[in-house]
Order: structure tokens, then sequence, then C-alpha cells
């Protein structure tokens, strides 16, 4: 099966893997350079398909200086159709639907090849923020014009800790026409548990099938990528973060606390009966810590039983 098939016919146990197109003032020579270099990493691994991220600057959800700072990047349609396109794998491409005015979204969907392409809309970074295209005037529009291009929507265990309400918010982008959902990166088991299990019983005791959840991974390599994923809103329990600060190897750490975690999981899908997919990126762009995240998506390959 490929990755449309087992996503619409809420299969498990897929693996993709996630990349950042490079800065939009890169030259189209050293676009193709990054994307020669990523399919060079990639294409020894068994994957399902690939996740390409619709970078946004989410400054405004976050008073706190960003330890990074925002570059906008390439559009990720764009380079996987121009730099990407000798990978030959089913893609995900985000769309941060608040960026693009309706026009453009218009276009860009009637112009994409759904027997490729998935696409996972992410809506506004905060409540206050102005955007063009709301999230659900974009799930609208694909519902009317594009219904064959299959939508994700993201999830968040973390606001579930927070608020409890995170599975209700997946039954309902489920019912706008989502048939799969991707977290952020997953640092706190516990509660992307209590979001499955929540999420579970919720589709059973309203009589619908529960889609598939994918995972997210990633490794850390450095005390400052983990003040990053802390200010993307990524919930890193105490106890790892004093493990990773205290470690002599912090990336080897990070890569073993990973590994562990995606292993919980899975297991607990498979007990639970819920349909997932596995997603393993790199939040930095330092070579060390990318040939890690793809070590780690080589060894959940093996994990996975199809």
């Amino acid at each position: 099966m490929d990755l449309r098939q087992l996503i619409s016919e809420r299969k498990s146990e897929f693996l993709l893997f996630a990349v950042t197109p490079p800065r939009a003032a890169a030259s189209g020579q050293r676009a193709q350079e990054v994307a020669d270099v990523t399919r060079e990493r990639l294409e020894t691994l068994d994957l399902d398909g690939l996740v390409l991220y619709d970078i946004d600057d989410e400054s405004d959800r976050n008073e706190e200086e960003r330890p990074f700072p925002f570059l906008p990047t390439m559009d990720p349609a764009r380079f996987l159709d121009k730099h990407l396109a000798a990978l030959q794998l089913p893609a995900v491409v985000y769309r941060a639907v608040g960026k693009y005015p309706e026009p453009e979204l218009r276009s860009w969907m009637a112009a994409q090849d759904p027997d490729r392409l998935m696409t996972v809309f992410v809506g506004a970074s905060s409540r206050d923020r102005h955007v063009t295209t709301s999230l659900a005037r974009a799930m609208q529009l694909r519902a009317e014009m594009r219904p064959d291009l299959l939508l994700g929507g993201v999830a968040i265990p973390e606001r579930h800790t927070r608020r409890g309400q995170e599975h209700q918010r997946l039954i309902a982008k489920q019912s706008a026409g989502c048939s799969f959902f991707v977290t952020q990166v997953v640092y706190d088991v516990n509660a992307a548990k209590n979001l499955v299990s929540d999420y579970r019983y919720e589709c059973e005791a309203r009589g619908i099938a529960p889609m598939p959840i994918v995972f997210t991974f990633s490794v850390c390599g450095s005390m400052r990528t983990l003040e990053f994923l802390r200010w993307l809103g990524v919930d890193v329990p105490r106890w790892i973060q004093n493990d990773l600060r205290h470690a002599e190897d912090t990336l080897a750490a990070s890569y073993q606390l990973a590994l562990a975690a995606a292993r919980e999981l899975i297991e607990y899908c498979r007990r639970l009966g819920v349909p997932f997919g596995i997603n393993v990126e790199s939040v930095s762009i330092r070579r060390a810590e990318i040939e890690a995240a793809v070590r780690l998506a080589a060894q959940l390959r093996a994990e996975l039983s199809r």
C-alpha cells in the first residue's frame, strides 16, 4: 500500500521523515544542493512518505526571545516540485493557511496531484494574530473544491494537558474532513497517551472510527535546541531536562529518550487499537543532529511491524 491508501483505510505503522525547506533567499543552485544531500540521507530509509513544513513566524504567541532567529523559507510545495522530485515519495505538505489569501490557496489546491500529495492545514499561532485565511475557511474551501486531496490536522498533546479538550478538537477536525493527525515533537509521553486514550474512547462513544495519529519525534543535541523546543511549545518534563543538561553526551541521551518514548507509544497504540504512524524530524540544522535523526528513523522502521 502507498501512504494515501494506508491513511484512507486507517492503517497503522507507517514511517515519515520531515524536512524544512532551505531559506527563501537561497539560490536555485543552493536549494538543489540541499535537496541532493537530503535525498542521499533519506533514500536508504524505508520511508512511506515525506513531510515538508511551511515555516511561519510564531513570535506573537511567545514573548520570550526566540532561541534561533526566524528566517523565511522556500515554499515547501515548490521545494518538493523543483528540487526533491527525484526522491519519488508521497509527500505531506504543510500549509500555514493564515499566510495565504483565499485565491492563492484555491490555486494551490487546484494544481496538486492527490495521488502523490497530501496536506496539513495549520491555523494561526495565536488568537490575536491577523490572518488572511482562517483555518476553518481553508478546510471549507478544501471540502468544496478538492475533497480528493487528503487533509491532515495538527494534534497537540500539551494543549490536552492544559485544557483537556484536544480529543474533541480532533473529532471536530475529523468531521470537517481530516483523515489523519500529526503531533508536534513528543517528549511528554504521558500527555500523548492521555490524548490517545481520550480520543479512542470518545470515538467509541460516538460510534466513529479513529483516524491515524502520526507521532513526531526528534533528537536534541544541545541545550539551545532544547530551549528552542520549549519556545515552540513542546513540554519537556523536568526529569528529561535534567538528564539532558547533565549528560556527558546530550545528543546520545536524547536519542535514547526519543527511542524509548516512540516504543512506548507504539505499544500503547497497538494495545488500544488506534491507528498510528511515526514521523521523525531534526529541529536543528546542525549536521550531527540531522544524521542522528536519520539513524533514529532507521531504528524506528525496525520497530514497526509493516
